[in-house]
């Protein structure tokens, strides 16, 4: 079986023996080349962070957005490359439009991930197009509230606005990832880009699927992984982007928003203090297997 192209890569529609798409491949190829972005799921939120590598000292510093608000309660990040990124951003604001203008209400998480994984699929299958070389990261809070529009629409059930019932638990945190595939799952910590397998591991330590971590813990960890997947490009300067979005009775009221000022350079402390720990320890270790040598 065929390990290279070698003519099953030319076009997009066409698979080679061993059942393999390249072109999607090689778009995936093109997405470990981006800088690594990351996803906390939280208790009470979600929080999405991103390492922007400045490629030139003539950039306006907090300019070049990596992360981007798709609706009120949803927010967008990507790695792979930047134009294909903001198309998909566009889409998904359509497709929330879309859905508001048909339903009066936010779209739910899982339906915006479904609809932008669908669009990102059909550009697997035809030979005039290709796939977009971006993974997507979809970050958002499901209102757990009903909406007071939900009430006026169709003559469903009298009982709570849409229909839902008293005393039942809707909403809460929402995370997708999607890749150039068109495969999408739902996560409790999710990380793509250059440093994802760093980034990864780190998401494993954090235990988030007994969801004791809190949005503030959340930011703060958050930062420390891109620290931590940044040292492997360290000779290279970068800016830390990251955003959030709580719950009703949080910080950001069910919007997403960038995270403030203040609570970014905390968290970028935090950050720098855990590496600079690290560090001390692996001199330690270091200088104590010396001595013994």
């Amino acid at each position: 079986m065929t390990s290279i192209g070698t003519g099953y890569d030319l076009t997009n529609s066409t698979f080679s023996p061993d059942g393999r798409n390249f072109q999607v491949e090689y778009a995936s190829k093109a997405v470990e080349n981006g800088g690594t972005a990351i996803g906390i799921r939280c208790k009470d939120g979600v929080v999405l962070a991103v390492e922007k590598i400045v490629t030139s000292k003539l950039l306006k510093p907090g300019a070049n957005k990596r992360i981007a608000a798709v609706d009120r309660n949803f927010g967008m990040i990507y790695s792979g490359l930047i134009p294909d990124g903001r198309h998909l951003v566009s889409r998904a604001r359509d497709e929330a439009a879309s859905w508001r203008t048909s339903y009066k209400s936010p779209i739910p998480s899982s339906s915006l991930a479904f609809r932008i994984g669908s669009y990102v699929q059909a550009y697997t299958l035809y030979s005039s197009v290709r796939p977009f070389g971006v993974t997507s990261i979809l970050a958002g809070w499901d209102s757990e509230s009903a909406s007071p529009v939900d009430g006026q629409v169709g003559s469903g059930p009298k009982e709570g606005g849409g229909g839902r019932t008293k005393g039942t638990k809707f909403g809460g945190p929402g995370l997708y990832m999607i890749e150039p595939s068109g495969l999408y799952w739902g996560y409790y910590g999710a990380a793509t880009g250059k440093g994802r397998q760093t980034a990864k591991a780190e998401l494993e330590k954090l235990d988030l699927s007994s969801g004791n971590l809190s949005l503030e813990q959340g930011v703060k960890e958050a930062a420390r992984i891109i620290y931590v997947a940044h040292e492997d490009s360290k000779d290279k300067e970068f800016e830390l982007e990251m955003s959030w979005v709580s719950s009703l009775d949080g910080p950001t009221k069910g919007r997403h928003q960038e995270v403030p000022k203040d609570v970014l350079e905390e968290a970028e402390n935090f950050a720098k203090r855990a590496m600079e720990g690290d560090d001390d320890e692996d001199t330690a270790t270091g200088g104590g297997e010396t001595m013994e040598l």
